[in-house]
């Protein structure tokens, strides 16, 4: 073999390996920095309503300064695959139901309520053409509720009961909030209630009426919370921390003018819930204090408010107190964050 062929298959041979040392660094760089950003991104399960509207909020403001989110948020169509989603490990941190997550804690989930969705934002709405006009006259009729652990099913216990009914004086069913609208315009159901946007759609489209606002009855509601994996707590704290605070502070941004809730309206509806942005304009401004973002830290007599009402309505058993299934720790006083300083683009 000549001199040359030798030299020459020697530098194929460390070419080669080189190479191969190349790729093989360059695809542990690439996995050790997805998994780096699986740790700092993980998934947040949300639906299309306004009490999961600082989720989308926080990513899209997030993405518009930075060119990145803090989580990666996952859109459900309804409570059931939320909660699955949840169960089976798929998203680490998810707005729920506030009673449901109560209930999974009594079934032994290691889930904790680290902040709430939002106050109020929560309607009956009836048939602009039907002779409902008090809650008393709902005795017989038939209702629509989100699902069994919604809040707005003990609402509508706790606004039975005070007025001498119960849930047994009329007929309850359960339906996804998307397709409330169309029972109620077709008039399949007497009543419905859920968290908005799909109350709105009713008004704005001209054949429902409000019977009650959830201010009415039971002042500043909770409907849902934020809610994350005990895992999730114990492993990632600074980025539960980043993710709260964002959650906080788009929160405040969104109470700050109604200006902002309108440039909301366009960019989650376009990127995030696939709605007609004059859905969200109508429910976050007419009126503003409709839905509120603000004090949303978890209180305990509040939630032993729920707690109260969910046993007396049959949903919980009493086995989980608020220290049992929330950690306050994350929360931050409104009155010391500053709300995110960002501005929508002009069109």
């Amino acid at each position: 073999m000549s001199l040359k062929r030798t030299v020459t298959m020697v530098a194929a041979g460390w070419l080669v390996v080189i190479t191969g040392l190349h790729v093989t660094l360059n695809l542990r760089a690439a996995i050790f920095q997805r998994r780096e950003t699986a740790a700092q991104q993980f998934r947040i399960g949300f639906l299309p309503v306004t009490c999961h509207l600082t989720c989308p909020v926080t990513d899209f403001i997030n993405r518009s300064q930075t060119g990145q989110g803090i989580f990666e948020p996952v859109r459900f169509s309804g409570w059931p695959e939320l909660k699955e989603a949840y169960l089976a490990g798929y998203t680490p941190a998810t707005f729920i139901l506030a009673p449901m997550a109560i209930a999974l804690r009594e079934q032994g989930v290691p889930i904790k309520i680290v902040y709430l969705g939002h106050r109020d934002g929560t309607a009956m709405m009836v048939h602009k053409d039907s002779q409902i006009y008090r809650i008393e006259d709902l005795r017989g009729k038939r209702v629509a509720v989100p699902n069994r652990y919604s809040n707005q099913r003990l609402l509508l216990f706790k606004a039975l009961r005070e007025r001498g009914l119960n849930i047994a004086d009329i007929t309850l069913l359960e339906m996804p909030p998307p397709d409330m609208p169309a029972a109620l315009y077709a008039k399949a159901v007497d009543a419905i209630t859920s968290g908005e946007p799909f109350m709105g759609q009713t008004e704005l489209d001209g054949y429902g009426r409000v019977l009650y606002l959830t201010k009415d009855v039971w002042p500043n509601f909770i409907s849902c919370v934020l809610a994350v994996h005990e895992n999730a707590i114990r492993d990632h704290r600074d980025q539960v921390q980043q993710l709260v605070t964002g959650i906080a502070r788009s929160g405040k941004w969104l109470d700050q003018t109604v200006d902002h809730r309108l440039q909301a309206s366009q960019f989650v509806a376009k990127h995030y819930y696939n709605q007609n942005p004059r859905l969200l304009e109508f429910v976050l401004s007419k009126p503003p204090d409709r839905v509120k973002y603000t004090n949303l830290v978890p209180l305990r007599k509040e939630f032993e408010e729920i707690e109260r009402l969910g046993r007396e309505a049959g949903i919980l058993e009493g086995t989980a107190h608020f220290e049992d299934y929330t950690d306050t720790s994350f929360a931050v006083d409104d009155a010391r964050l500053p709300a995110y300083a960002w501005e929508a683009p002009a069109p």
